[in-house]
């Protein structure tokens, strides 16, 4: 095939790959060990800064944008008039083996539309997977979106060569589901959800035994759901992600702002786009319930069903719980100073490492890098500088924004923020 239809079929399937924004730090530790090719380290690779600092690249394509389905939201449904390309699978290897070689890349991010059946789909990009890893002795970061209603032994002969593996439930409920892509079941997403999540567990227990077991998605398993296509409140959705991270021990859910790429009659609020502003808080609220303990009724539930777009969630909370207010840096335990606004985990650590030797105050907790400009409204400790206490909610949450150096403030400009 001649280079200008493959860079053409590349600049079609990786500009339709760009709406999937599940490919992020991968937490894999797959070594190069056979003096093959790359490296996926634990650091993990993303289309964005690692932990470590690190800005690393995959190479982000469809299989194919062809498509039977004819969902609502999606810019390769069937009915839309685009143009349409497929790659072979020895095309995809050649070219992440290529641009590898070119130092262009670290690794594969590999989605496809769904032509002929989700078995025929999977069938062809589990082959991707295993021509890299057992012919071209690829060792790098791969992350394949599992098909939709795959079969039990696609989806296990995809965890033994991929690093990371991912199906998007695309619709918070199964009433947007429904609605939005009539030909799909949920139970279509839960299938291979299931399974990996039970062949990751079986593969760990195995190699407690067998240390010469391989690793099966080491890098476990992730979902993205599309937000504003469907009109669920915020409430709907978190109570969707928490419900997969506890059933389905997930690595990541990615939230998705809806683009409207589509004048589909059941698509509600055509042209308009969902606030990034929206999406950023979705995730705080996503980091609370992993790291910070918070349960999620307590950020959202019938009386409060959105999220407050002025201000994080955990401020959010603590100006409806003032009454927790203050808490003593020198006594409260690791879990109550975790929830205090301005106190980000790594904070919480030193002060309870430091007053192991001497009771704390401001200067202290300024120098170990607490936020006292949130954070002071909210404890007490070592000191009596600072006692106003008689602040309502709306006066705290007018001095969170209006300061001059709020990073509240700034969302109001359209920049993203993340709490402490």
């Amino acid at each position: 095939m001649s280079f200008e239809r493959t860079r053409e079929k590349l600049n079609i399937l990786a500009d339709a790959a760009k709406y999937d924004v599940s490919c992020s730090s991968s937490g894999s530790n797959r070594k190069n060990t056979n003096k093959g090719l790359g490296d996926a380290s634990s650091t993990g690779i993303c289309h964005t800064y690692t932990q470590d600092g690190r800005c690393v690249s995959l190479l982000k394509i469809l299989l194919t944008n062809h498509c039977i389905f004819d969902c609502a939201y999606c810019v390769t449904r069937k009915s839309n008039p685009i143009k349409r390309a497929a790659f072979k699978v020895q095309e995809v290897v050649d070219l992440t083996i290529n641009f590898y070689r070119r130092n262009y890349i670290e690794g594969l991010f590999l989605s496809s539309g769904i032509f002929k059946s989700a078995d025929y789909t999977m069938e062809r990009l589990v082959a991707v997977a295993k021509k890299l890893r057992l012919e071209e002795n690829f060792n790098g970061y791969i992350h394949l979106k599992s098909i939709p209603d795959a079969s039990d032994e696609l989806m296990r002969e995809a965890g033994l060569y991929a690093d990371r593996l991912s199906v998007n439930i695309e619709i918070p409920t199964k009433a947007g589901l429904k609605a939005l892509a009539p030909d799909k079941k949920h139970s279509d997403f839960i299938k291979p959800m299931t399974k990996v999540k039970n062949e990751i567990l079986q593969y760990k227990s195995e190699k407690k035994i067998i240390k010469s077991t391989p690793k099966y998605a080491p890098a476990g398993q992730s979902t993205q759901m599309i937000i504003g296509a469907s009109g669920e409140n915020d409430m709907q959705i978190m109570y969707t992600s928490n419900h997969l991270y506890s059933k389905y021990n997930l690595k990541r859910v990615y939230y998705s702002g809806y683009i409207p790429i589509s004048h589909d009659k059941r698509l509600p609020g055509i042209g308009t786009e969902v606030p990034v502003l929206r999406e950023n808080r979705l995730y705080q609220t996503d980091w609370l319930l992993r790291f910070y303990g918070f349960d999620v009724r307590e950020l959202l539930n019938p009386d409060t069903p959105n999220l407050d777009l002025d201000i994080d969630p955990k401020l959010s909370w603590a100006l409806r719980n003032l009454a927790l207010f203050p808490v003593d840096v020198n006594k409260a335990d690791k879990m109550l100073l975790a929830r205090v606004p301005g106190l980000g985990m790594t904070s919480v650590e030193k002060i309870i490492k430091a007053r192991r030797f001497r009771a704390l105050n401001w200067e202290h907790l300024k120098t170990i890098g607490v936020k006292l400009n949130r954070a002071k409204y909210f404890i007490t400790c070592n000191s009596k500088t600072f006692e106003t206490r008689d602040y309502t909610p709306a006066q705290l949450k007018t001095i969170m924004v209006n300061s001059s150096n709020s990073k509240y403030k700034a969302a109001f400009t359209g920049q993203l923020t993340l709490f402490s």
